[in-house]
Parts: C-alpha cells; structure tokens; sequence
C-alpha cells in the first residue's frame, strides 16, 4: 500500500504542476464567472451575446472537466492510500493506472500555452511565384487543409475563395473549427514550395511553385482585442464576380484599413455590407492578435506593420514529388517520403514536431 500511496503522491504533484502551467485556476475563475451571468434573470434579452457566452462556457468546461476529474481521482487514491486498507489494495491500483494513462493523454495539452492556443483558426493561401502551377499548388495546399480538418472532426467553413485562371485558386480564406486548432495549425504559417513535374507544361518540365499560407487565431469579440475606431478606415464598394459580372446591385463590398500598420482586409463574400463588415474586422483584429504575437508587443500602439516581404522569405516546408518523393519541414528538420499522404492531410507528425520544437526552444 505504501508504493501506491508514493505513486499517487508523485502523480499528484505533477499533475499540480500541469495545472499551474496551464493556469487552471484562472480558467476555473473564468468559467464561474460565466456560469454566474448565464444566471441573471436578463441574460437572454440579448440572444447573440448569451450564444456567445454560453459556447465560451462549453469551451472552458471541455478544457476543465477532464483535469478536474483526474485531480479528483488522484486525491481520492492518496486519502485512501493513507488508511492503509489493504481489501482495496487492487481498485486502488487500478484507479491509480487509469489516472497515469489519463494523465499521458491530457500532457499534450501542456504544448497550448500561448493565449490563443485553444481558439478557432483563420487559415488563408495565397498563390505565389509560378504561374498556374503555384495556383494549382494553392489549391493543393486548401484540399490538404481540409482533409486535416475532417480527420481532426473539426468544422471547416469558406470564408472567401478566388478562383485561378486555368487551375486552382489565386487566394483562399477558410475557418477551422475545433480544440486547440490555432494552436496545432500555427507551425503551418510561412511559405510551402512543391517540386514537381507541371501538369500545365507541354515539355513536363521539372517547375518549382510557392504559396503562402496565413494563420490566425480567431479573434471574434471585440473585448478579446479592442481598437481604437479612430485607428479604423472602412470603405464600402461594389462586389464583383469573375470576368468583372456584378455579384449584386448594392455597395456590399467591405475594406477594412488599419491605419496604424497599414493592415487592409477585404471582404465581399456576404450578401449583407454589415455581414461583411464583421468578417472584416474580425479577421483584422485576428491579424493584430497574430502581429502581436510576433512582434513581442503588450499594446497595439507599438506594433509596426507587417514585413511582407520576410514573410514570403520565410520558406518553412518543401514538397518534393519529382525526382523522389518527400515533405521536409526546414525548421524542425522532420520529414517523409510519403508525400501524398501529406497531401491527404496526415500533417499530424508534422504538427507535433513543430510543437516539440517550440516547446524545447522555450525551454532552453
């Protein structure tokens, strides 16, 4: 009975540990402090903020129960351990290996401890240098993405999409929805290059395309990210479809300016110009959280506009179809020789590395 009491005492301190790490009683606090207002005799007179606050209350309590659970079940073991009753020598025994067990699965929520981790994401492609091909290539890049998603059984929804001349996409913007997907899909922000034969070359020549993938994390509530409507220049304009034919006859088109950095977000995807207008500003406040992160900076005052063209250097994974089959990410040096696979959306490997390598800079 002594060597369970010092397991589940030993386990009861790490698990104390990862608590810690991940701030769990702030999320406790916060999760109460929602509980509390969906009690209010008024909370539902405004139907879309008490949604919003009840799927922010979902959110946390999916993120607490699990933990709380387990830190249950250890307390009990250690108490029960310290009686030294050794008729439930073996239920002890198993609760304590079922806790062990839970406690290696949930680890892995130890790699989101950036403020954004657990939120939606905003992923957007951009075809680069490469003619059709790289357009192609952008199109590739979304289908990859959403496979993963559907793996993940997360939601996935289009936010705009510009299709390519010949083949592919010129630009797509997509929503991914589920646990922690900003913070599995954020290695993937950079540029991807893919080495292979052209299927748009009459000579099958050997052509090397990029595209440029933007991830951000969903910032959807004003109070997550406030700014400054002095800061904010929004132009409305006509919506036009492919070939210049107008989508409809009213200026629902949306630009949304950040004067400060110069960030400009433009939507027409909508119908409705105030539909628009809220995509807009919530991909621009999505930007400025991601530009936040990035540059290090407490207030949004301090933030210098984006460096464009960096962020096209910043060259993050090749895919080699042609002459030998391979996906290598040059950052964390991991890499596989099954490409289309990949390609299908088995980025999981690729996911992990990028959060262990994170995780190990972090802890240097």
């Amino acid at each position: 009975m002594h060597d369970i009491q010092q397991q589940a005492t030993e386990l009861q301190q790490a698990v104390a540990q990862a608590l810690e790490r991940l701030h769990f009683a702030e999320l406790t606090d916060q999760k109460q402090a929602l509980d509390a207002r969906t009690m209010q005799p008024d909370f539902w007179n405004d139907t879309q903020a008490a949604q919003e606050i009840v799927k922010q209350q979902a959110k946390l309590e999916q993120r607490i129960a699990p933990w709380q659970s387990l830190k249950t079940s250890i307390d009990d073991v250690v108490e029960l351990a310290a009686l030294n009753d050794e008729s439930v020598h073996d239920d002890l025994q198993k609760q304590l290996a079922t806790a062990e067990n839970t406690f290696t699965s949930l680890k892995d929520q130890l790699k989101f401890s950036g403020p954004y981790d657990d939120y939606d994401a905003i992923v957007s492609i951009y075809a680069g240098a490469g003619g059709t091909d790289a357009q192609d290539w952008a199109g590739m890049l979304l289908r990859m993405y959403v496979r993963w998603a559907e793996k993940q059984g997360y939601k996935v929804a289009t936010i705009e999409e510009s299709a390519g001349d010949e083949a592919g996409l010129k630009s797509a913007t997509i929503e991914i929805s589920g646990p922690f997907a900003y913070g599995k899909l954020q290695g993937e922000h950079g540029v991807h290059r893919l080495v292979r034969l052209s299927p748009f070359n009459a000579d099958n020549l050997r052509q090397t395309s990029f595209a440029k993938v933007d991830v951000l994390p969903k910032v959807d509530q004003p109070d997550q990210l406030t700014i400054d409507d002095k800061d904010v220049r929004i132009d409305v304009y006509r919506s036009g479809g492919h070939g210049g034919q107008s989508v409809n006859t009213t200026d629902s088109a949306v630009r949304v300016t950040h004067v400060p950095t110069g960030i400009t977000v433009a939507i027409q995807n909508e119908r409705s110009q105030l539909q628009n207008k809220e995509v807009a500003l919530t991909i621009l406040r999505s930007r400025l959280a991601q530009l936040q992160l990035e540059q290090h900076q407490a207030e949004l005052s301090d933030l210098k506009g984006p460096n464009q063209s960096a962020e096209w250097g910043n060259q993050i994974r090749s895919y080699v179809l042609h002459p030998y089959t391979m996906v290598k990410d040059l950052r964390t040096r991991y890499e596989t020789s099954d490409a289309q696979g990949v390609l299908d959306g088995n980025l999981d490997p690729f996911v992990v590395a990028y959060l262990d390598h994170t995780l190990g800079q972090t802890n240097v």
